[in-house]
């Protein structure tokens, strides 16, 4: 836990042209001050070019190189969707460029690297009203190939219940969707996010199946 703290601080601090404060840090770290200025002595005898200055804060000295960048899981989300939607709505240059951060990205990247490749989230087109309600959720609930509960309300407000294998999350200009293997129909479904009327988890992970995975679906279309 600390050692990722710590790879945090140098994330926070990286690139930097002004300094951060240990009270800014800590309050986006949720931690106390006193348990950052003791992970900013850490990193210091540790070697992390790190200067400090009373009441101004802390700062990396310039010409110093870091470790390779350290990302949670949010933030690959973030960047898989950054490019991908680069990649769907930019021109081919913004494309190729997009490809070839991914490739810089996964040269840095050890377990991680399995998450870049795999399709969790897509971007589309169409432009429908919907507000991201429940998103982090699914998000957690793909990455751990969790089953879910839901109940679904469609266009003519009838309400069903259905048992999903959540796959994939595609962002429209206003709308989340959610793509799974519905077990009850036995095939490929489409969720709206302001659909849901309810999302439970049930406890039952899926394995890997060839014809249901997100990836099987992407190549339907």
């Amino acid at each position: 836990m600390r050692t990722t703290r710590l790879f945090s601080i140098l994330d926070h601090l990286r690139g930097r042209r002004t300094p951060v404060t240990a009270g800014m840090l800590a309050a986006d770290l949720n931690v106390s001050v006193r348990t950052i200025y003791r992970d900013i002595i850490t990193l210091q005898s540790m070697g992390a070019p790190i200067r400090g200055e009373g009441g101004i804060g802390y700062q990396i000295e310039a010409g110093f190189f870091l470790p390779p960048l350290q990302f949670d899981p949010d933030e690959l989300d973030a960047l898989l969707l950054g490019v991908r939607m680069v990649t769907a709505r930019g021109d081919d240059a913004l494309g190729q460029a997009a490809h070839r951060l991914l490739g810089k990205i996964e040269t840095v990247l050890s377990e991680d690297r399995r998450h870049l490749q795999q399709p969790l989230l897509a971007v589309g087109g169409e432009d429908k009203a919907v507000a991201a309600s429940g998103l982090s959720s699914l998000r957690a609930a793909i990455r751990h190939r969790e089953k879910l509960a839901v109940t679904y309300e469609d266009a003519q407000e009838y309400q069903s219940e259905r048992v999903v294998r959540p796959l994939g999350l595609t962002a429209f200009e206003t709308v989340w969707v959610l793509t799974g293997w519905c077990e009850i129909r036995q095939g490929f479904r489409n969720f709206r996010l302001d659909r849901l009327v309810s999302i439970n988890e049930t406890g039952d992970v899926f394995r890997k199946e060839k014809g249901k995975e997100f990836a099987d679906y992407l190549r339907s279309l």
